[in-house]
């Protein structure tokens, strides 16, 4: 059934989305230091196919070589990082939440460096990611198709940052992304999910939350859906715009939550559309069934959308709180 094939009130629909947020989300409230209770294996890392165990992530990784195959990660938190450059990998949790990559990376980019066929991710944790240049990451994807669910990515200068592969596809979903981004690297701002020339985007039911500066998603995708998912910067701090679509794209941003806090360092618009140019058409690109509002303690007048497209958006009908002008065209 098309998402948006039937109306919801609105207080079903914020029903629905919390209750989408509480089941996918809920190892974010669980403190990290409460995960690893547990001792830490010497060989923690498995594949599955073969039964085989490796010290460290990258001779996981090596093993698989070109072929396909699943990484089973055991609970602790582990300072390592590994770079794939070819073949199907699955980097998963033995038990979901309770397997961190903290601090360690690889390339001075991130903890997992991807350019292989493609990359699955499930239930790990992503946290203290930093390099000098500002723009660590959970995750470099600079090649190949990426899947990522129920993962957490925190503290670092970003979540997740990609190259450009305009064949390539990204899924996010039931995802958490807490502290992330920054403006202050010299090579310009780290953003929580910052996604380059890609042939489509999908992010599902994930929270974003608290960013640290940046904007909490800026895709250059050709094609996007942002659906039912949370972006909180009640406690956000200089923060720019929720979602940023710099060259336009098509698509969906749908049955969304937004919340925008007091500080910003840009706060003219939540959604902005082609703000850098028009690279993609955004004729048709849905923005409907959504809820954004000032959080309580900010008394401003702001824009919902921004467009300096000139396509014909389908802008649809969305819950705008107090100070919020639904469409601006500049």
């Amino acid at each position: 059934m098309p998402l948006l094939s039937q109306p919801t009130s609105g207080a079903a629909r914020n029903d629905r989305l919390a209750l989408y947020l509480l089941g996918g989300l809920a190892l974010a409230i669980i403190p990290l230091g409460a995960l690893f209770a547990q001792g830490t294996p010497q060989r923690p890392y498995t594949i599955a196919e073969t039964g085989r165990s490796y010290g460290s992530l990258q001779q996981a990784v090596d093993a698989i070589g070109d072929a396909s195959g699943t990484i089973r990660i055991a609970s602790g938190r582990w300072r390592d990082c590994a770079v794939q450059t070819k073949g199907s990998v699955g980097y998963v949790a033995q038990v979901p939440g309770q397997a961190a990559l903290d601090g360690g990376v690889c390339e001075g980019k991130a903890a997992l460096v991807l350019r292989g066929r493609s990359a699955r991710v499930e239930g790990l944790i992503f946290a203290r990611l930093r390099v000098p240049e500002a723009n660590g990451a959970g995750i470099r994807l600079e090649h190949g198709d990426l899947a990522v669910t129920q993962s957490w990515f925190m503290d670092s200068n970003q979540g997740i940052l990609t190259a450009e592969d305009p064949g390539g596809s990204i899924l996010i979903e039931k995802s958490t992304f807490t502290r992330l981004g920054t403006c202050e690297g010299a090579g310009g701002c780290a953003h929580s999910l910052y996604i380059g020339n890609y042939g489509a985007l999908t992010v599902r039911r994930c929270r974003f939350e608290q960013g640290r500066g940046g904007h909490y998603v800026k895709s250059r995708a050709v094609r996007i859906e942002i659906v039912q998912s949370s972006f909180d910067d009640s406690r956000g701090k200089a923060t720019n715009y929720m979602v940023d679509l710099p060259g336009g794209a098509s698509g969906t941003i749908a049955e969304n939550w937004f919340v925008q806090g007091a500080d910003k360092e840009n706060y003219s618009a939540f959604i902005a559309v082609a703000a850098e140019g028009k690279a993609h058409t955004s004729n048709g690109l849905i923005i409907a069934a959504n809820d954004a509002r000032l959080a309580p303690n900010v008394d401003r007048t702001t824009t919902f959308v921004a467009d300096w497209s000139g396509d014909r958006l389908a802008l649809g009908d969305n819950r705008l709180g107090l100070g919020l002008k639904r469409f601006e065209r500049r």
